[in-house]
Parts: structure tokens; sequence; C-alpha cells
């Protein structure tokens, strides 16, 4: 339960600047103080919390920051929170679901809000921290989290982290550790590297490495990583947080905003209803909260009555475990044998074969929020989407609950976002630019009428095996492209094992992909305009390039595969797929194929009014259609 919320600060956003017929906004900083009792059911599955320190009280006490923004008239805002969860401590609301800027941790101008999208709706938007290792810096949010031990004496644990530089983090000039290192002997850590996750790791000698301190390592002689290489690092590790109060901290913030006499020195007026959005880490993490009961406050309420999940594939977090990880993310090339992915993955209620267990996401307990999880292409090839909606063998599509949808965004990648660039990067193909936005604003609408009003959403929207458009990742019709490398391969999905010590994946499940059209673009989920009158194949899927390991999938990044100009440009590369001349007749036939999109999407409730009138906008002025 949260004890106290002390308000540092309150003032204007954007210098008072007025939000549709919302109006102006305020920001509201503080810290939330709260404290659990071990014993209480709902918390007895907090890792380590039995070893936690207690107050005279016998709690378990933390501290989490919070920021809220919220409407400067409360009569005008709709009286429903939009909780984000942040991801790594950072805000991606703007950056994502309102097509604003990237990296803006410290939302203060229009410019950082984007389209204002969530602001014009009137929602209260408020995050707060629950990873104690999240950065604080440039307002990054947190958890004081108590650290754990055996009745007063340091808990050591033998840990493995990984490492590679250029692909996800940029260049590394040195290794961070997750936790404290229980001693600087060197000969008691060890430090090897392999190209690939299935090759035999290669210790590296002690004179080719050195700690910094008790949280650092890094190569001796300035040596840099090799790019893209798996650096691992086994060592003794002390002094773990009680991690998983971060999903208590969560649902009591949640829960005394929505119930606290004193929540309108926060929010502004009283609370109506909650809603959830995560993406990606976010994501994982909100499936977690289900999961694990979390969506039931202490006095057996429901904490968010709504949740969207975004780019979270089958994934949870890596986060309720002692000397857990919770930044990890398990993919083909990178982060391979960590906990992410374990049964149950659908909402549906299921059996698996490899692990001999039953169950679904849902708990059935009446604290199951109405739930939309939305993916992107990256997803099915990366994240083991397709396990959402099949068996856990991939032999039979499954029905989800009436409380639960999902949703294959066609066509996009990891990530993918307003303003994305094509440039390559580590890759072999450009990567996608496609924006997966305009159909999770309709469908964050979707979900609002869902909670509020009780008028269902779209039915799901991926693909199937009924329909043929679910298949192996090496049967996906997918045209010779000159020049493209193309993956026929997803990331294994496998139950989860010794993650210090991980062996062979003997047992795997079954994922599979969308099916393509003759151009490549994918034959199901919700097909935008940049898919269904396409200028380029965009896939969910790129491979690296030299000096990065070879025939690898790139981490979350997708492919742009232009199509040619016109009939002698294709004949001269050989592209099987028809060029834009051949397509559109002129810009007015190119816009009247666009209009009919958007008009069926958007009586289909996957677009909303005011990103159709964007699209009709930028089709009237696509340069590469001619006129």
């Amino acid at each position: 339960m949260i004890t106290s919320i002390d308000i540092k600060s309150v003032d204007l956003l954007a210098d008072g600047a007025a939000f549709g017929a919302v109006g102006a906004y305020e920001r509201v900083i503080g810290v939330a103080k709260g404290k659990v009792d071990p014993a209480h059911p709902g918390n007895k599955g907090i890792a380590l919390i039995d070893k936690a320190p207690r107050n005279a009280a016998g709690k378990v006490e933390y501290s989490t920051d919070i920021f809220i923004l919220r409407p400067k008239d409360p009569a005008r805002g709709n009286g429903r929170i939009l909780y984000e969860v942040n991801n790594r401590g950072r805000k991606m609301l703007f950056g994502n679901i309102a097509d604003g800027p990237q990296g803006v941790n410290d939302p203060k101008t229009v410019a950082d809000l984007g389209n204002g999208f969530p602001l014009r709706r009137g929602y209260t938007i408020v995050w707060s921290g629950w990873d104690p290792g999240a950065p604080r810096a440039n307002m990054g949010l947190a958890l004081t989290a108590p650290v754990a031990t055996d009745d007063g004496k340091p808990i050591v644990q033998t840990v493995r982290e990984e490492w590679v530089s250029g692909t996800r983090v940029g260049v590394l000039e040195a290794f961070k550790l997750s936790h404290e290192v229980a001693s600087l002997e060197q000969n008691r850590a060890r430090l090897t590297v392999r190209e690939r996750a299935d090759d035999e790791p290669r210790e590296l000698p002690l004179n080719q490495w050195s700690f910094v301190d008790a949280r650092t390592i890094k190569l001796r002689d300035g040596t840099k990583p090799q790019p893209g290489f798996l650096y691992e690092f086994h060592y003794e590790a002390t002094n773990p947080r009680v991690q998983g109060l971060g999903f208590a901290a969560t649902r009591d913030v949640v829960s005394w905003l929505r119930h606290s006499p004193e929540a309108p020195n926060a929010t502004g007026r009283p609370i109506t209803h909650a809603l959830a959005i995560g993406f990606s880490q976010a994501g994982r993490y909100l499936r977690n909260h289900v999961s694990e009961g979390f969506n039931r406050d202490e006095q057996g309420r429901r904490v968010f009555d709504g949740i969207l999940s975004h780019i979270a594939g089958v994934g949870r977090v890596f986060f309720n475990t002692p000397f857990a990880q919770p930044a990890r993310t398990n993919t083909q090339h990178e982060d391979h044998g960590f906990p992410e992915n374990e049964f149950p993955f659908s909402t549906a209620t299921l059996d698996d074969p490899l692990t001999g267990k039953a169950g679904s996401l849902f708990r059935g307990d009446g604290s199951d929020p109405l739930l939309i999880e939305t993916n992107t292409s990256t997803e099915y090839w990366q994240k083991g989407a397709s396990l959402l909606t099949t068996d856990p063998l991939g032999t039979k599509d499954i029905a989800l609950p009436a409380n639960s949808r999902a949703y294959m965004v066609a066509g996009t990648q990891h990530g993918g976002r307003a303003g994305a660039t094509t440039d390559p990067g580590p890759n072999i193909n450009p990567r996608n630019p496609h924006n997966p936005m305009p159909a999770i604003r309709a469908l964050l609408v979707a979900l609002d009428e869902w909670v509020v009003a009780g008028k269902e959403p779209p039915p799901s929207r991926v693909p199937t095996l009924a329909a043929g458009t679910l298949v192996e990742p090496g049967s996906t019709g997918f045209p010779a492209v000159p020049g493209a490398s193309i993956v026929r391969v997803t990331n294994r999905v496998s139950p989860p094992g010794d993650w210090v010590k991980p062996g062979r994946e003997d047992r795997l499940y079954r994922t599979l992909v969308s099916k393509v059209d003759a151009d490549g673009n994918e034959a199901a989920g919700i097909r935008l305009p940049d898919i269904a009158v396409p200028l380029a194949t965009y896939t969910g899927w790129n491979e690296y390039k030299p000096p990065y390991p070879r025939a690898e999938i790139a981490d979350r990044d997708g492919s742009c595969l232009p199509f040619a100009v016109d009939k002698a440009a294709r004949e001269a590369s050989g592209d099987p797929r028809p060029s834009i001349a051949e397509r559109y007749r002129s810009g007015a036939d190119y816009v009247a194929k666009v209009k009919a999109v958007v008009e069926t999407l958007v009586a289909e409730r996957l677009l909303l009014a005011e990103d159709a009138e964007r699209y009709l906008d930028r089709a009237a002025k696509e340069p590469r259609v001619a006129p």
C-alpha cells in the first residue's frame, strides 16, 4: 500500500498550450512511498521478500518516482488514467503513440509531445518507477528497493551476463554489470567470447580483461569488442535488490490514485477507470503483471481495467527472480538462454506438451483486464508471437477468450514509428520505416470504448493456419528481390532452463510467420496503406552484414525494399515485382486506391479519421508516383 505521496513540483506543460477541447495540462512530479506485508497472499510471490529488511511493523518498504500529466481544468479531462509502463526508465508514450521525437524523458514543450494524441483525448497520464536498476538520469524513473540478505549476511550467487557491441546500444567501451561483484579477484570470474549463440565460447585470459570497479569490466590495452560478437561473463554477484517489489509498486500507485480520498491532490479529480500501455519491454512487463496476480490490489480490487501491450510477442520480463536482469531481451542472436518466454503464452487456456503444464496468461479470478496485444512482423520472427493464437506446437488455431484480442500490423518492425530511418546500420538491407502507430492509436481508442462503454473492439486480426496465412518461415513465398538478403528462420522459443549455465535447446515450440503476397508484403494482419497500396516491400526481419556475424537475424530491425520506378528499371535489375509506374496510372489513381483503403480501415475501427486524412495528404504529395 502507498503510505504517502510527496509532490515535489506542479507546473504548466508547454507554457499552457491548449490540447484540443481539454485545454492546458500540468506536470506533477513527486515520490510515492509504500510498504507491503510479506504475509499477504498478494505479495508472497515476490522473489526474496522473505529476506527483505522489515520496519518495526514487520512491513517491507519501498519508494518510487512518479510523473503525472493532468488537465489543468480537471472537469475538461476524461477522468481516466492512461498509465505507461516505462521502458528501462524511459517515457516512450509520446515518441510512439503521438509520433513525437525520441528520447524525450522530461516532456516540457509542444514539440516534445508530437501530435498530442493522448492529451487531446483528456487522459491523466501517469508514470512511476518499477525497476531498481533503471537509470534516473534525465528524469528517468526507478524504484528504490531494499537489498535482501541471509539473516543480515550478504547473499552471493554466481550469475551470467552478456554484452554485444555495435547492435542495440552502440559501440561498447566497457561492460556494465547488472549486480555488484562479490570479489574483484579475477580468477573467481570468467569472460568468454563467441560469434554466435550456438558456437563454443572461447575463454579470454585474465591478462586480456580487468575490473574497472565492482560494477564494470573492460578489455585491456584499449582493445574494443568485436562488433556483433557475444561476450559472456560469469561472476559471483552480491547484494540483490528485492526487484519484484516493482510489480507491487505499480499495483499500489495506480490503486492509490484510483481509490484514495487524497488522490485528487495528484490527479486533479477522482478517477473512474485506469488503462495501461507498454511498448516492448514494458509490454512484456504488463503480461507479467497480469499473470503473476498484480492486477489485483491488496483489497481485492482490479488495478487496470484495460491493457494495451505493444510489441511484446509472447515474452515476459526477467525480473521477479533473485539477481534478475530485466533489461535483457531474448532474440535469435542476443540474450539467448535468458528467461523471457514461458508457458502459458496465450490468454486461452491450453495444455503444454513440452512441460506438462496447463493454463492461461489470464488468472480467471476476476482480476483480468480487457487485453489488447499488438505486434509487428518482427515479433513473429523474433518473439514467438504466433503462439498467442495457436497451440504450443503450432498445429491449430485457438480462439481467444472474449476479454482478449490480438493484432499483427503487417509489414512493420519492432520499434517502428514516424520518422524512422531506412539507413541500414549494421544490416544488409535498408531498415523498415513503416509506422504502425496509426493502427495502435485506433486500437487504444477501441480499448477505451471497450472499458468505458462495453463496445467490443474489432475482431482479432492475425495470420492463421485455417486461412493458410500462418506458415513456416521458409515457406512464406517471398519473391527473389535482387540484392536482398532474405531471412528464412525464426528465433527459437523453448521452455526456460538454467540461465546461468544454459544447455542445448532440445525441446522447441513451433513458431510461425505470415505468408506474403507477390510483392513480399504480408498477406494477413492489419494492412495499412503502405502495405495495401505499396511503393516497396516491408518486412519485420533483416540480417547483419560484415564485420558482424553473417546469417544472423538483425536484432529487431526490418527491411525496406523499394519497387523500381518504371518497367525499364525493373527489367534492368531483374526485379519480379511490378514497378511503381506499372501499378499506378497517375497520382490521382494512387490517391484513389489509398482513399479506398483508409475508408475501409476507418469503417472497421482500425484507423482514426484524423490518420485517414494524414494518409490522403501524404498520398497527394507522393513524389515517387507520376502526376
